[in-house]
């Protein structure tokens, strides 16, 4: 659906984006993930053909970005972090304006109105000024809008920024259902967003892609350096002594149990260590009894600390 082969953008000495290549399959829904500057936005605005790479290409449905740029553009809606909207004139007015723009004909847009707006449950709004509305609807039109000519591609930039947290539900709810029929990418600072609505995720860092698959993928890719918590009956003295002697353990720190008698441990293993099974083993030649051992799940904000902390270098 979409190919991003080789992609590099400069602006003066800047390189915003460094070789970069990947694909989306239709049906995707893609976390576009990295810090401030990485190069998130410069990526989305070059799928959409807003602007051109200096090298390497975009194919979006298979037309190329440089060959057939006004075609990429009515396979794709894009909703800008800044949602510019008309704010003087009704949700009603701008969605028959924008099916106009996008020459939808007259005798269809009235049915691609009803459409999209009850999708993204604009119906009680319909006949108001978007200046009257409050972010979270706001965001809905931006979504109505970018979605008038029925594109398969969805490009959305922040789209949840500045709400409250049920209005981010609301759209993460959305975004979610269209993404049961549309390919949708979505660039956000806000990781637990894509945990809960992504399929996939990219992380991108000083212009280069560093990271790429499920977040499950991502929180596996890290597990070796996960921490693992050990939960014993045994002596104190004689427990932190063989963890310390222990050359599978970097660290560790005790922990409250919330039982009476038990130990419990959160320890950091050294790296590329098994550490659970040497753990388990650890017990049994000491003759301690076991109540817990497990390894924590790598959350995505940690699997994006590393990455991105550790190629700033």
């Amino acid at each position: 659906m979409i190919e991003v082969e080789n992609v590099t953008k400069r602006f003066g000495t800047v390189v915003a984006v460094d070789n970069v290549s990947f694909t989306v399959k239709k049906g995707e829904i893609l976390g576009f993930l990295g810090p401030n500057g990485a190069g998130k936005t410069t990526t989305m605005r070059m799928i959409t053909g807003y602007i051109f790479p200096d090298s390497g290409t975009v194919r979006v449905a298979g037309y190329d970005i440089f060959e057939n740029p006004i075609e990429i553009r009515k396979h794709i809606g894009y909703l800008p972090e800044d949602n510019p909207l008309y704010t003087d004139i009704s949700v009603m007015d701008y969605l028959e304006f924008l099916a106009q723009v996008r020459d939808i004909p007259k005798e269809k847009r009235r049915a691609r109105i009803d459409e999209v707006v009850d999708i993204c449950g604009l119906g009680d709004v319909l006949y108001r000024d978007i200046g009257e509305l409050s972010r979270g609807y706001r965001q809905r039109v931006g979504l109505a809008g970018c979605m008038i000519h029925d594109p398969e591609i969805l490009i959305l930039d922040e789209p949840t920024s500045g709400l409250d947290p049920n209005q981010v539900v609301g759209i993460r709810e959305l975004i979610k259902e269209l993404g049961r029929e549309k390919t949708v990418i979505i660039s956000t600072h806000i990781l637990p967003e894509v945990s809960a609505t992504c399929n996939r995720v990219i992380i991108i860092n000083k212009g280069k892609l560093v990271a790429d698959g499920s977040p499950e993928e991502l929180s596996n890719m890290m597990s070796g350096r996960a921490s693992v918590v050990i939960g014993v009956r045994a002596p104190k003295e004689e427990v932190e002594n063989r963890l310390r002697e222990a050359p599978f353990v970097e660290s560790f720190a005790e922990t409250p149990s919330g039982e009476e008698g038990v130990l419990r441990y959160r320890i950091t293993p050294s790296d590329g260590a098994k550490a659970t099974e040497e753990l388990f083993k650890l017990a049994v030649q000491n003759g301690w009894v076991l109540t817990e051992l497990y390894r924590e799940r790598v959350s995505l904000e940690e699997v994006f600390r590393q990455l991105t902390t550790s190629e700033e270098g």
